[in-house]
C-alpha cells in the first residue's frame, strides 16, 4: 500500500527538521511514492527550532513557502476543532493526531513513537512509523524508483556537494542507519 500517491504519511516536525531526513522523504513524494501532509501548527514548530538554531524568520517563512508551493495539497487545514477532543500523552502532539484524521492519512511518520499510542491510533485507522521505518518500507516496495529518486536528491545536493556514499553517512548520522543501509546495498 505505500507504493503510491494514494497512500498518506503526515510528517511530524521532527522528521521536517533535519535538512537530510526531509530531502529524502521529500524527493520520495516527488517520485510519487507517498502523499506527504503536513499542517500550519507543524510548520510553526519547525519555525521555533529554525529559529533556535539561527535561522532568520525570513528564511524560515521562505522555507515554509517553498514546501508549500512544491506539494500545493499537502498541507491539512480545518483540523483544529479536532485537537482538543484528542488525548495523547504529550498534549503537545494532539495537532499532529487531528491532522491525520482530518486528511484521513494511513501514517503519522515521526520519532516520538511514545508519544502516539498504538491503541489510541488505532481507533483512528492509523499507524506510527519512525522515518527509518517509513522509508524502508517505501524502499521495499519501490526500489528501482527509490534508487532513481535518491539518486537524483544526490546530484541536487549543491551546499555542500556531496556524494552517494557521503549523503548514506549523513543519512546514517541522523539516525536513517536502515534506510542507508539498503540504499547502500541497491547502489
Amino acid at each position: 500500500m505505500i507504493h503510491s500517491v494514494r497512500f498518506t504519511a503526515v510528517l511530524d516536525t521532527n522528521v521536517i527538521y533535519p535538512v537530510i531526513i526531509r530531502d529524502l522523504l521529500l524527493w520520495f513524494a516527488y517520485y510519487d511514492m507517498y502523499t506527504p501532509k503536513w499542517s500550519n501548527h507543524i510548520f510553526d514548530e519547525w519555525k521555533d527550532v529554525m529559529h533556535r538554531k539561527g535561522v532568520s524568520p525570513d528564511e524560515s517563512e521562505k522555507r515554509t513557502l517553498n514546501l508549500n508551493n512544491a506539494f500545493p495539497d499537502a498541507l491539512v487545514t480545518h483540523y483544529e476543532t479536532l485537537i482538543d477532543h484528542l488525548e495523547l500523552p504529550d498534549e503537545k502532539d494532539r495537532h499532529v493526531l487531528a491532522a491525520a484524521i482530518k486528511t484521513n492519512a494511513h501514517v503519522i511518520v515521526s520519532n516520538n513513537i511514545k508519544d502516539f499510542p498504538e491503541d489510541v491510533l488505532d481507533r483512528y485507522g492509523l499507524k506510527i512509523k519512525t522515518p527509518d521505518d517509513f522509508l524502508t518500507d517505501i524502499i521495499d516496495l519501490n526500489t528501482e524508483i527509490a534508487v532513481e529518486a535518491f539518486k537524483e536528491m544526490v546530484l541536487n545536493k549543491k551546499n555542500p556537494e556531496l556524494d552517494e556514499y557521503e549523503v548514506l553517512d549523513c543519512l546514517r548520522k541522523n539516525g536513517l542507519k536502515d534506510t542507508a543501509d539498503y540504499l547502500h546495498a541497491l547502489l
